[in-house]
């Protein structure tokens, strides 16, 4: 098909080349250059979609990623990708896209049906309809599930690969506009580190729209400022320029998401090494928002056909992209702006049917430059009037208007009628300041515009050009160079004299806002839309005034408004308007709603990365596991890590080669491969102030070279995680935490030196990686290490419990720490982990005279439980208190606080019946409960009966010669010495409840 509608001359495409695309299964052509959006339009293709509720024919509507309309399922098979923007897609040679949300077709849509219904479903009808039977309820979701969705995700796995980046800089820039170049170009120039990100193919913004012949800088085209000033930062070394890169959140300490699309705009045959996209992390010192403005609809009744755009969007079509619209054109506008895009219309030879002026007079110096221009060019122009209806099915074919009251809230007159199949309106340009509220600035209201505004700041940014409240080229330009040098100079760097430039613009004062054209008929049959894409109509904000709602929030959520892919940057001010107005209120004292990232839709492959398939989640090894698979060790998960499980011998199940581990070390030596555990280092002058802090008993006055267990807890006093700490000098200790725990350790720690106590000077380092830990444990490991080292005194009075050493062990340089997981005479011996190996042959084999023998994770659970000794994760569910534990005994009572201490003294944590640790023995020696099992008082015929508790951890002891348990019981210590009962599916099993340690209560053998 040819391109109907494609100007003979201009616009910024590649004319020389053609490209063929398919569009709901139609042929059709454009350029290198071209959105889906304008090529559409130079096929003069205006239906596009379907609206989400009504099912009403909807067009394209924008020319950016405000596009609430123009939602596209683009590609075939796992390369299709639902609700995209058409004017965000650049088209490319073999493009595929449909229409979504309609059956059968495009043009013939059964959901239409729902428009007809509407006034039986107006806004919240799904809270009042859906309510009777009960039983119906599963229908009715059924039902609503089909209906719910725009478009179709893919059946299967993501085709496509994409990165992850993390950045750091002196200066990021968001928006590549007039303001965004010079703020880029100013800190540029200063010498810092500047990422310059903008959404759009080409940098420029709007000045690609009016650059060439409306607005000159020093005396050339804007696009020629822009061409140089591009060039100039490109050549640059300490500037990155991404383009096709939209910043998409603004988090805390000034971190802020970048989806860059590397080859979207290639299609799926795009170069294999290449990502689809790239997720940037970045974090700056400083930043610059110059987000721009988005052009404000009319509220007006039949606003939504397709064939009715922004103002600012025409223009662009026109300008930007060669393309003809519509053939006779209607402008309904609050403001001059409106009268560029009837003067680029009729310019470009289109029929520019009337000027529709909401004002009774075009503002600015008398006469009004614009208005006046549009006079002289023979333009017909209806001042005081609006639009109070439209007309056409699948596209406008006519507006109809009527003369205004003064203040714009009433007809006055009789209607009339114009025909036209191209309506381009504008309310105004409100500045975009997602990214701003994102960052938790607070904003300031306009009141002579009705826009919101940048005002006080949380992070340390800058708001320029439009996107700040500027109305010019002028002011963007000399905002985007102030600003730019100001954050170059505050992170450190002496800015240059601001560059003086001559510019030469139309005139464009500020807009008259309207917010409703009253509608020829009444309003709640006239479908005034404010949110194009949730079908939020005038008369659903007022309804939901009249039922109560009071809290934009509520009507946010009640009415949808705002809600889905475009989180109402069309829609949110005319909405606030009009609530405003029902209210009594001022706008501002009505409040916006949340503004939340992202800022536009990021593909949940960009935000996964390669962290997908075997990349999902690392696995790790520790840098003895060839050994442990070379003697025939069977593993197990724990977390992330791989570990042994087990070293079963010829002829062994696993009960046997557990046993025979368990018995080695408790009468000869036992060695455990325990590098996975978590290592923290802890340094700085106010280290030991901050381990007081963090753990539950006293660690300012532990000695150097000595160790200490201890209990960490959450703000609300339950068990987080437990661990050996040992003091390596005055400002240095090393932290052991569990092995599952490690990584949350960390972040629990950094989040308390960053937000609660920054003043602390301590630094965090995870040393995990860093070391391997071997750890020996019997009544013979004191000799086996006497015998490899010469410079370790390992006497019991030398080298007492809960101390450490540095010495050589087999000649390798190595931290020893006498602690005991399993309650034996025990040394954790920590060595660089390349020489983790060489160490654990050279006591392997130096020990075969003790019996020398390696256990895996099940032996070392078994040892422990044999001591009552915890796993938190396993005793332990977020639930559980020190003294639930039977730990009371580690909580400091002298100290003046710690995480979790105030929580200690809840109603609820002092109160009895809460459940705690206990030891059970089952009637029969030999019988081991299930991990798991239910404990019960009293067993009933059936369930459900009341449950005591549960039993945590279950072993066959050998060292005990018959089955051991742990268990957490509701007032468990009171019940010392009671029978009660398990119930298992085929038997009830009985159990007496004991103290939970089964082996050396007295704790002699640690001592040695």
């Amino acid at each position: 098909m040819s391109q109907s509608h494609r100007l003979p001359d201009g616009g910024r495409i590649d004319r020389s080349r053609t490209l063929s695309f398919l569009f709901d299964g139609n042929r059709y052509e454009g350029h290198p250059g071209d959105t889906l959006a304008s090529a559409l339009i130079a096929n003069g293709v205006h239906l596009v979609g379907r609206s989400f509720k009504y099912h009403r024919p909807r067009g394209i509507f924008s020319a950016g990623s405000e596009e609430p309309n123009a939602l596209i399922q683009l590609g075939l098979g796992n390369h299709t990708e639902p609700n995209l923007r058409a004017p965000q897609i650049e088209l490319y040679d073999g493009l595929v896209a449909a229409s979504q949300n309609r059956f059968p077709s495009l043009t013939f849509d059964l959901g239409e049906v729902n428009d007809i219904a509407s006034p039986l479903i107006p806004s919240g009808f799904y809270y009042k309809t859906f309510m009777w039977p009960k039983r119906g309820w599963m229908t009715y979701e059924r039902a609503i599930r089909r209906m719910a969705g725009l478009g179709r995700a893919p059946d299967g796995p993501d085709p496509d690969t994409y990165e992850h980046r993390h950045a750091h800089c002196d200066v990021l820039v968001a928006g590549g506009g007039v303001a965004g170049l010079a703020a880029a170009l100013a800190a540029g120039r200063a010498g810092a580190r500047v990422i310059l990100a903008d959404e759009q193919a080409e940098m420029g913004g709007w000045l690609l729209t009016e650059g060439r012949d409306g607005i000159r800088i020093s005396g050339r085209p804007a696009t020629d400022w822009v061409e140089k000033t591009v060039a100039e930062l490109a050549a640059m070394e300490n500037v990155t320029l991404l383009r096709r890169t939209t910043a998409f959140g603004y988090y805390d300490h000034n971190w802020l998401g970048l989806a860059e699309r590397v080859t979207d705009h290639l299609g799926p045959f795009s170069p294999a090494h290449l990502p689809r996209q790239r997720l940037w992390k970045v974090r700056a010192k400083q930043v610059v928002l110059a987000a721009g403005a988005i052009e404000r609809p009319l509220v007006f009744a039949g606003n939504d056909r397709p064939g009715i755009l922004l103002a600012g969007a025409v223009r662009s079509y026109i300008a930007r992209y060669g393309t003809r619209p519509g053939n006779a054109l209607v402008v309904v506008t609050s403001n001059d702006s409106g009268y560029l895009t009837a003067l680029e219309a009729h310019r470009a030879g289109i029929g520019v049917a009337a000027i529709v002026d909401t004002r009774a007079e075009a503002t600015g110096p008398l006469p009004a430059p614009l208005a006046q221009a549009a006079r002289t060019a023979g333009l017909r122009l209806y001042q005081g009037h609006g639009v109070i209806g439209t007309t056409g099915r699948l596209r406008v074919d006519g507006v109809r208007l009527a003369k205004l009251s003064p203040d714009g809230s009433r007809i006055e007159g009789k209607g009339f009628g114009i025909p036209c199949d191209l309506v381009a309106m504008s309310g105004g340009w409100n500045p975009n300041v997602s990214l701003f509220s994102q960052s938790r600035g607070k904003l300031s209201f306009r009141e002579a515009d009705g826009v919101f505004i940048p005002g006080e700041a949380t992070q340390p940014l800058r708001s320029a050009g439009m996107g700040n409240g500027a109305l010019t080229t002028a002011e963007c330009l000399a905002e985007g160079f102030a600003a730019g040098a100001a954050a170059a100079s505050d992170a450190g760097f002496t800015a240059g004299k601001t560059p003086s430039l001559k510019i030469e613009e139309p005139e464009v004062p500020a807009a008259a806002p309207v917010w409703l054209l009253p509608p020829e008929k009444p309003l709640a049959r006239a479908k005034c839309f404010v949110d194009f894409q949730n079908d939020v109509t005038a008369a659903d904000l007022k309804l939901a005034a009249r039922e109560g709602f009071r809290s934009v929030e509520h009507v946010k959520r009640y009415t949808t408004t705002g809600m889905g892919t475009d989180q109402g940057r069309t829609s949110n001010v005319n909405a606030l308007a009009i609530l405003s107005a029902t209210l009594g209120q001022d706008i501002p004292a009505v409040g916006t709603t949340t503004f939340r990232p992202p800022y536009t839709p990021v593909a949940f492959g960009a935000i996964a990365g390669r962290n997908i398939g075997k990349l999902f989640d690392p696995v790790r090894r520790t840098p003895i596991h060839g050994w442990h698979e070379a003697q025939g060790a069977k593993f197990e998960n724990v977390g992330q890590w791989v570990r042994a499980w087990y070293y079963p011998k010829v002829g062994e199940d696993m009960h046997a080669a557990v046993n025979r581990e368990v018995k080695a070390a408790r009468t000869g030596v036992g060695i455990l491969d325990a590098s996975t555990l978590g290592k923290i280092e802890v340094k700085g002058p106010d280290a030991a102030e901050f381990l007081n802090r963090i753990y539950t008993n006293a660690w300012l006055k532990l000695g150097i070279g000595k160790a200490r267990y201890g209990l960490m807890l959450r703000e609300d006093g339950m068990v987080f995680d437990d661990g050996v700490t040992v003091r390596l000098a005055e400002d240095r200790f090393l932290m052991s935490t569990t092995t599952g725990n490690a990584a949350q350790v960390l972040v629990h720690l950094e989040d308390y030196l960053q937000t609660e106590w920054p003043d602390l000077k301590v630094y965090l380092t995870s040393v995990t990686e860093q070391y391997a830990t071997i750890t020996i444990n019997g009544p013979k490991s004191r000799e086996l290490l006497a015998g490899l080292t010469g410079d370790i005194d390992t006497g019991n009075e030398t080298f007492p419990h809960m101390s450490l050493r540095e010495g050589t062990v087999a000649g390798i340089p190595a931290r020893v720490i006498r602690i005991s997981f399993t309650g034996e005479l025990s040394y954790e011996i920590n060595v660089r982990a390349s020489r983790g190996r060489e160490l654990w042959e050279a006591l392997i084999q130096a020990g075969e005279p003790f019996g020398i023998t390696p256990y895996g994770t099940e032996a070392m659970h078994v040892l422990r439980a044999e001591k009552g000794f915890i796993i938190v994760g396993q005793e332990t569910d977020g639930s559980m208190t020190p003294d639930d534990l039977g730990m009371g005994w580690i909580v400091s009572a002298k100290k003046p606080d710690f995480v979790g201490k105030r929580s200690l003294a809840r109603s609820d944590t002092v109160r009895e019946g809460r459940k705690q640790l206990v030891g059970l023995l089952t009637e029969d020696p030999k019988e081991v409960l299930e991990e798991g099992a239910h404990v019960v008082e009293t067993v009933l015929d059936k369930p459900p009966m009341p449950m005591l508790g549960h039993v945590t951890s279950s072993y066959y002891s050998p060292n005990v010669g018959r089955s051991i348990a742990l268990a957490v019981l509701k007032g468990g210590r009171s019940l010392a010495g009671k029978t009660l009962s398990v119930p298992m599916p085929d038997r009830v099993i009985k159990v007496t409840v004991t103290e939970p340690v089964f082996f050396d209560p007295k704790g002699e053998r640690a001592n040695g």
